[in-house]
């Protein structure tokens, strides 16, 4: 149940600016105090993160506000310095404080004041002759669009279905089970900022594959939420690593079931029970699939919807199948996780567009589309297919897998970067894909390698064995 706290009007703080003298310093900290001790519901790190988060978001603390010493902040509050510092990583972690040099611990001028994970992976990949860094698909296997003319007839109100029964009825059909509740998106991470702001709290905990895609963990970041990583094999997130995980009692697992970015790894039927089984021991616990492959992978969909219907949110994007722009994703989970979700999304853009989901039903009913599709399907997997084949000539084995990347085991990440470099050739920095610090590997896009298979996976391998660069002293 939500509680609606009201707050007394106060006069304004004290301005930053007023003259250095102690007693400025001290009517500001006493003001902060004051309105800490307000928004403070418990004593406790996660309780004066949340009292500090509040007391930012109601402009009580502004930009560039320099916060008291920790034993300050800790004698005044009446709290143990090390809930102090508890409470200071988690806002660190949610950008709304930031270190800042001599000046100390500042209120965060911006929640957004560097690159995250996966635009630093990319950074700089420009003027390449072959670019496999980037994750996309082919635009030549792209299904041709229809004309937009009378496709979609204006909604007939502000509150219709978030999904068009028409489409709604098609993808139960092909669902990998039963949903209670279905919806259309704007794209994967779309879906999955508003199940994961919904089901997460500052301070809660989620487990994640080791490695992983890069944006889910700049989000989680972002919400403030502690990220654990589960390691993975061929077959995706590992049972047992799972299990480890769950003694933290997270709230919420991310998986992919197939074509993991960016391994390839896909769920067999065997382990999509096996960690169904893990997860029903903790009933509390939600786990978000998220199928980013969709229709160009080759693997059969799963879902630990089939054997955890209440507990599963399934996430399946059609941007790798019919175009990064078209912004479309669907989503199933329990009524219970998706109505508030879809409750609170009204207060913004309402809906995903109902002309593109009347584009997305025609895509998927037409039959020149779906031959298309069909097409790219088995391109890709070709592609792949040549190129670990001709790496395994060279002496570097992978896993067969599947969509469009491979996880390249490199001596050195830097080093192989600038191997692929010197032969116009760009891969991503798989540093950004891990949770915590693991063996180098670059995530390569297999599925932009359209010729000459033998060439690239010569300099894959080259990339592969170069040495650490030496650095001059």
């Amino acid at each position: 149940m939500h509680e609606t706290y009201c707050h007394k009007i106060r006069p304004a703080a004290p301005p930053a600016t007023s003259p250095a003298a102690p007693s400025a310093a001290i009517d500001r900290n006493r003001y902060l105090f004051s309105e800490v001790r307000d928004r403070l519901r418990e004593p406790s790190a996660r309780g004066l993160a949340e009292a500090v988060g509040r007391a930012v978001g109601d402009g009580v603390l502004l930009p560039g506000r320099k916060l008291p010493p920790v034993r300050v902040v800790a004698a005044e509050l009446r709290m143990s310095p090390t809930t102090v510092n508890a409470a200071w990583q988690l806002l660190r972690r949610a950008g709304t404080i930031q270190t800042d040099g001599r000046r100390g611990t500042v209120v965060a001028t911006s929640r957004a004041d560097g690159p995250g994970r996966y635009r630093a992976a990319l950074r700089g990949r420009t003027g390449f002759a072959l670019d496999l860094s980037t994750g996309v698909p082919d635009p030549r296997l792209l299904p041709s669009l229809p004309a937009l003319a009378g496709l979609s007839p204006a909604p007939t109100s502000y509150l219709d279905e978030p999904v068009l029964p028409a489409l709604g009825s098609l993808l139960r059909g092909r669902w990998p089970y039963s949903p209670e509740r279905l919806a259309i998106f704007d794209g994967a991470m779309d879906a999955i900022d508003h199940v994961a702001s919904s089901l997460l709290r500052l301070g809660d905990r989620a487990v994640v594959e080791n490695p992983c895609f890069p944006p889910l963990l700049d989000l989680l970041e972002s919400l403030g939420v502690q990220v654990i990583g589960a390691g993975t094999d061929a077959r995706g997130m590992l049972p047992s690593a799972l299990a480890a995980a769950l003694t933290q009692r997270p709230a919420v697992v991310f998986l992919q079931p197939r074509a993991l970015n960016p391994t390839g790894a896909s769920w067999s039927s065997t382990r999509a029970a096996e960690l169904a089984e893990v997860i029903s021991q903790t009933p509390s616990l939600y786990a978000v699939e998220d199928d980013s492959a969709g229709d160009v992978s080759s693997v059969t969909p799963l879902s630990l919807g089939r054997h955890l219907p209440s507990q599963t949110v399934h996430v399946r994007s059609f941007s790798k199948s019919h175009g990064p722009d078209l912004r479309l994703a669907a989503v199933s989970a329990p009524a219970a996780v998706l109505d508030p979700v879809l409750e609170r999304r009204l207060l913004g853009q309402g809906w995903t567009s109902r002309l593109l989901q009347h584009l997305l039903l025609t895509l998927l009913t037409d039959p020149t589309s779906k031959a298309a599709v069909a097409t790219a399907r088995e391109e890709y997997a070709r592609r792949r297919h040549l190129t670990v084949a001709a790496l395994a000539t060279h002496g570097v084995a992978l896993p067969p897998g599947d969509g469009i990347n491979l996880w390249l085991p490199v001596a050195d990440e830097q080093a192989a970067l600038i191997s692929l470099a010197s032969h116009g050739i760009a891969a991503a920095a798989g540093t950004s894909f891990q949770v915590t610090p693991g063996p180098p590997h670059l995530r390569v896009t297999a599925g932009l390698i359209t010729a000459d298979h033998e060439a690239v996976a010569a300099h894959l391998a080259d990339a592969a064995r170069a040495p650490a660069l030496s650095i001059p002293r």
